[in-house]
């Protein structure tokens, strides 16, 4: 066994063993966030339409499929089911249907092949489907918001539920909707990625002509900075694309992103919400750590040799020290990756998110060479 084998087992035995009491306080909830008293706050109470919703179905199959203990499959199976309460609900439907349901029902179908888990799949993907825009070649991000038509926008994010699509034409042996997800990386790739391999949030486009617009800030410091979790969206989204789609082109992309973002990495690992914001106050986002170190490592497996060992370097040194500095590992307290920011002009920072544990033990779960991947 290799020393980052050896460090990514062990850890994962840390996160069984914590994740073995935290279940036993959290039955039938969809956690976001923490209490001031390290508990999980149930966002699905509030909000059973959010686009985390998935994420907590995701830990549950990785555990799952760490431990054997059928209590994560069962938990992962009642946020599926609670989730049907989006899949019913248009105005909620938007293009994170990825993130819900490729963690949920695509995960649920690869473990047993399960009829009404292929349904709900399916379902999600023919409606994310019906958010192309034909002229732009491009899906639409989000809903109208307070009577604003939102058509016009497409976000970086948007690579990470491409996966959906491409389980869909893969398990219905149907290429339409493969064909529209490398369309969309296509033009996330030409519209949203500089030369210097950072990347913009939003793109906008005119939605009846398909031109390209401009772009405009989003959940980073500003308009032509760079998001940290953006770029890290990027790493993993072109990664995968190239995995699906074997287009080299992608892998290029992917590559570009990661050399941008492993070049601006902090002396501490720390990363911050963006790569260009001011020094002080010196706010973090850990999920973009977690997130951009799962990519790497995806991304390391095909590259040649040289490269593969930079990425796979820089992935490790992002878990070592989230896992040194970045961690709750106290038993008594729910969630494990601290530090992470939504966005940077936002009122609070440095709290838990349920995706950065997500991410974190996908890493973690690859390192170790016992891969979980519903993308």
């Amino acid at each position: 066994m290799t020393d980052n084998q050896t460090f990514a087992t062990a850890t994962l035995s840390k996160i069984t063993t914590k994740m073995a009491a935290v279940i036993k306080r959290n039955r039938n909830i969809i956690p976001y966030t923490t209490d001031v008293d390290h508990h999980y706050i149930n966002v699905y109470k509030n909000d059973p339409f959010w686009w985390t919703n998935g994420f907590w179905g995701g830990i549950m199959w990785e555990l799952f499929h760490l431990t054997g203990d059928t209590v994560y499959r069962d938990e992962a199976l009642e946020v599926e089911h609670k989730l049907d309460n989006n899949l019913m609900s248009a105005e909620h439907l938007d293009h994170d249907n990825g993130f819900k349901w490729s963690l949920t029902a695509v995960a649920h179908y690869q473990n047993d092949k399960s009829e009404a888990a292929h349904n709900r799949a399916l379902l999600a993907a023919n409606n994310m489907a019906g958010r192309f825009n034909l002229a732009g070649n491009y899906f639409r991000a989000w809903n109208d918001e307070d009577g604003r038509n939102r058509a016009n926008l497409a976000i970086i994010d948007c690579l990470m539920n491409l996966p959906l699509l491409y389980w869909a034409s893969d398990t219905e042996q149907d290429p339409r909707f493969a064909k529209m997800a490398y369309a969309h990386a296509l033009t996330t790739q030409e519209k949203m990625i500089r030369p210097d391999g950072s990347v913009k949030h939003i793109a906008v486009f005119d939605p009846q002509s398909g031109d390209y617009l401009h772009s405009q800030g989003g959940q980073g410091y500003e308009h032509g900075s760079s998001w940290t979790r953006g770029q890290a969206w990027g790493i993993y989204g072109f990664t995968l694309s190239y995995e699906h789609t074997k287009d080299d082109s992608f892998l290029a992309t992917a590559k570009r992103i990661a050399n941008y973002f492993i070049a601006n990495i902090p002396d501490n690992k720390h990363i911050p919400v963006d790569f260009r914001q001011p020094a002080e106050p010196q706010l973090e986002d850990a999920s973009a750590a977690a997130i951009a170190a799962s990519g790497l490592i995806e991304l390391a497996q095909h590259v040649e040799a040289a490269d593969q060992q930079i990425y796979l370097n820089a992935a490790v040194q992002l878990l070592r020290t989230l896992t040194d500095e970045g961690v709750d590992w106290d038993n008594q307290h729910d969630a494990f990756v601290t530090n992470c920011s939504a966005e940077y002009h936002e009122e609070h920072h440095e709290y838990p998110i349920v995706y950065a544990d997500y991410f974190y033990i996908e890493a973690l779960m690859k390192l170790a060479d016992k891969p979980f991947k519903p993308w």
